[in-house]
C-alpha cells in the first residue's frame, strides 16, 4: 500500500528467527507488504518458533494450494490446532464447531459436496443477482450522499452491501434480516471474542434448522431451496452437511468481499492515475476487480496441516506441521508478476492466488467479484470528487484477513 509504510526488518543485523515477532508489529499491520518482500528473498519457506510454516513465493504456494499431501480436513487441523496455544487454538473451535463443509474436507469427500453445491450455487444463479445487487449499491450510495460531503467506505458500503446479498441470495425474510446481519457482525470479528462468536454460531444454527425446514415445506427461487432441492436425488446432501454448507456460504462471502472492497477502494484513491483511468473507460472495471485482489489479497493466507511429508525448497515439512500459505505474499512475486508492487488495472496474465486455486478454489469468487465491481464501479462513476479523508488509517487484527478498520471518504 502507499498509506504509512514501514519495514518492520529494516535493521540489517535482524534476521529470519525475528519475521515472526515482526508479524505481530503495528508496522506489519499497516503495511505487510515489505516483510512478505523480504520473507521471499530470505525465508520463503520460514518456520516460526512455535513450529508454523510459512510459505511466500508464487511457485510454492501455487504448488501446495494443489498438494494433496497439505491438507484441509477439520479433523487434521483441529488436532493440529490442539497443539498449539493461542488464537490457533481459538479457531479450531469455530472449525470444529461447524461441521464438515467443503472447506474444511480433502478428496473425494470435498469434491462429492463440491459437486453437490455447484448445482445449487450456479454461475447463472449469481449473474441473475446483477440488478439487485446494483439497486443495493444505489440505494447506499444514495443515503450516503444525503447524510452529506463524506462517509466511511466500510460502514456505509463494503460492509452492509454483502450483508444485503447474502439475504437476498437465500432468501432471508426481510424482518429477520438485521438479526442476522448482527451475527455477521460478531463473526466478522471472531478472533476478537471466541466465546461470544461461538454463542453466535450456536443461535444461527438454529435459525438455518428453521429455514431449512420451510423452504422443504415452500421452495422458492432461492439458494437454500436449491441445496434442498439436491436432497431429492440418490447422492445428496445430509441435513448436518446442508446446515453446514448454509452456514460456510453465508458467512465465508461476506469477510472477504467486505475486504475485497474496501482495500480496492483505497488502492485506487492512493494511485490516482489508475483511478482516472478507471474513470475514462469504466469497461476496465472487471479486469481491475482482479488487480485489486492481486494487489492487496483480502485474504492474506489460508491455513493448511501437513498430513505426509513434503519438501518446499529444500526444507522438510512433516505429518502434523501447521502451513501458513501466504496469498499476499505470493501475489507481489517479482518472478510471477512484473512490477509485483505496482497497481496496473490493464495488467495482462493476471493469475493471482487471492481466491486461493486448485480443488479449494473460492466458490464464492464470482460472487465476490461481482458485488466489488458494482460497488467501486458506482463510487467511481458518481463520486467523482472522490478522495481520501484522513492520514491515520487502522486495520483489524486478523493474520488470515486484511480489513480496515474504517475508510473515510470525501466528496
Amino acid at each position: 500500500m502507499t498509506t504509512t509504510v514501514g519495514d518492520p526488518l529494516a535493521d540489517p543485523r535482524t534476521g529470519p528467527g525475528e519475521i515472526t515477532t515482526a508479524m505481530l508489529s503495528a508496522e506489519f499491520r499497516r503495511d505487510p507488504y515489505p516483510l512478505y518482500d523480504r520473507m521471499r528473498r530470505e525465508a520463503p519457506v520460514h518456520r516460526s518458533p512455535q513450529g508454523i510454516w510459512y510459505l511466500t513465493r508464487y511457485a510454492d504456494v501455487e504448488q501446495a494450494l494443489g498438494d494433496l499431501r497439505l491438507s484441509n480436513d477439520r479433523d487434521r487441523m483441529t488436532r493440529a490446532f490442539g497443539a498449539r496455544d493461542g488464537s490457533l487454538r481459538d479457531i479450531s473451535r469455530l472449525t470444529a464447531r461447524l461441521g464438515r463443509v467443503m472447506s474444511n474436507t480433502d478428496p473425494p469427500e470435498h469434491a462429492r459436496l463440491r459437486k453437490l453445491v455447484n448445482k445449487a450455487f450456479t454461475v447463472r444463479r449469481v449473474e441473475a443477482l446483477r440488478d439487485r445487487i446494483q439497486a443495493a449499491v444505489d440505494q447506499l450510495v444514495d443515503r450516503a450522499l444525503a447524510a452529506g460531503h463524506a462517509m466511511d467506505v466500510i460502514a456505509a458500503l463494503a460492509s452492509p452491501l454483502p450483508h444485503s446479498v447474502v439475504c437476498e441470495l437465500f432468501g432471508i425474510p426481510d424482518g429477520d434480516r438485521e438479526r442476522v446481519k448482527g451475527w455477521f457482525r460478531v463473526l466478522g470479528r471472531m478472533t476478537e471474542d471466541i466465546d461470544k462468536a461461538v454463542e453466535v454460531v450456536d443461535q444461527f444454527e438454529e435459525y438455518l434448522m428453521w429455514l431449512v425446514a420451510r423452504r422443504r415445506k415452500a421452495p422458492g427461487d432461492d439458494l437454500i431451496s436449491g441445496l434442498v432441492a439436491t436432497q431429492a436425488r440418490d447422492d445428496h446432501l445430509t441435513d448436518t452437511e446442508l446446515l453446514s454448507t448454509c452456514f460456510m456460504l453465508i458467512t465465508a462471502g461476506d469477510e472477504t468481499t467486505t475486504n475485497l472492497i474496501g482495500n480496492g477502494t483505497l488502492a485506487l484513491l492512493c494511485n490516482p492515475g489508475q483511478l482516472a483511468g478507471l474513470r475514462t473507460d469504466p469497461t476496465l472495471i472487471r479486469a481491475a476487480v482482479d488487480e485489486l485482489v492481486r494487489y492487496d489479497s483480502p485474504t492474506q493466507a489460508i491455513v493448511r496441516v501437513v498430513a505426509e511429508e513434503v519438501e518446499f525448497a529444500g526444507q522438510t515439512l512433516d505429518a502434523g506441521d501447521l502451513v501458513y500459505l501466504v496469498l499476499a505474499a505470493a501475489n507481489r512475486d517479482p518472478e510471477r508478476f512484473e512490477a509485483p508492487d505496482r497497481l496496473d488495472l490493464t495488467r495482462s496474465g493476471n493469475r493471482h492466488l487471492g481466491f486461493g486455486n486448485g480443488p479449494h478454489f473460492c466458490l464464492g469468487a464470482p460472487l465476490a467479484r461481482l458485488e466489488t465491481e458494482l460497488a467501486i464501479g458506482t463510487l467511481v462513476r458518481r463520486l467523482p470528487e472522490l478522495r481520501l479523508d484522513t492520514n491515520q488509517l487502522e486495520w483489524r487484527p486478523n493474520p488470515l484477513q486484511r480489513r480496515l478498520v474504517a475508510l473515510p471518504v470525501a466528496y
